[in-house]
């Protein structure tokens, strides 16, 4: 089976560059999230949780770079070592380790024709995590005599960006935008078809009001109420 290097995708204005990791990463960590709010509604013993909207996912790894014992210019195929260190390589001529981390480092940085950081995408074997650098912390580790770094780790973190487009594709739903009606279940209060219709309990008044109720607390099962549009 071939070796799969990692990569970064960097999405330019009309085109997109490759940025070779130097090597995969050991591990990585995926998160995701969602955001609720809390709604007090009278008569209730507390409050409700409300969903409000999805989070951005985020990716977290580490990224090693060595230009002491690898030759930079093989950073997406296979390493160089130094001699003495795997029988037969050539030679390799430490160098500053920074010139491969700053292609990283970069990407939190406005790009001028963009006037705003890369959309980035990380690849390697089935992941394909699209989103933009939004923190890279670097540790350099290892120095020659004359202070110069030749090895360094990068914690880096991606954060997901939100395709609007395909977002409504993989997870469509009905519109609150168009009257419809309901039957009143057994128990069923307003507060609760509010949250089910429009996602915010409050809005038990616009029901009422549609429909006439004096008292929204007396409703009887299989009593047909007109929900309205919003």
């Amino acid at each position: 089976m071939p070796f799969n290097k990692a990569k970064i995708k960097i999405h330019k204005e009309n085109s997109f560059e490759e940025v070779a990791v130097l090597f995969n990463p050991a591990e990585y960590s995926l998160t995701e999230a969602a955001n609720y709010a809390e709604k007090n509604v009278p008569g209730l013993g507390g409050p409700i949780t409300q969903y409000i909207s999805g989070a951005a996912s985020t990716l977290t790894m580490t990224l090693m770079f060595d230009t002491y014992e690898t030759d930079p210019s093989e950073a997406g195929g296979n390493v160089a070592m130094k001699a003495g260190a795997q029988s037969g390589a050539a030679a390799v001529t430490p160098t500053d380790v920074t010139v491969l981390t700053k292609k990283i480092t970069s990407l939190v940085n406005i790009d001028g024709s963009l006037h705003r950081p890369p959309i980035c995408e990380f690849v390697w074997g089935p992941l394909s995590f699209r989103g933009v650098v939004v923190n890279v912390n670097q540790s350099f580790t290892m120095f020659m005599e004359d202070g110069m770094p030749v090895r360094a780790k990068l914690d880096v973190t991606f954060k997901s960006v939100l395709d609007l487009t395909e977002s409504k594709k993989q997870a469509p739903f009905e519109s609150p935008d168009r009257t419809k009606r309901r039957v009143v279940k057994q128990r069923l209060q307003l507060w609760e078809l509010a949250w089910e219709e429009y996602g915010d309990p409050s809005l038990w008044r616009v029901i009422a009001k549609e429909n006439g109720l004096l008292n929204p607390l007396e409703l009887k099962p299989g009593q047909v109420l007109k929900l309205p549009a919003i």
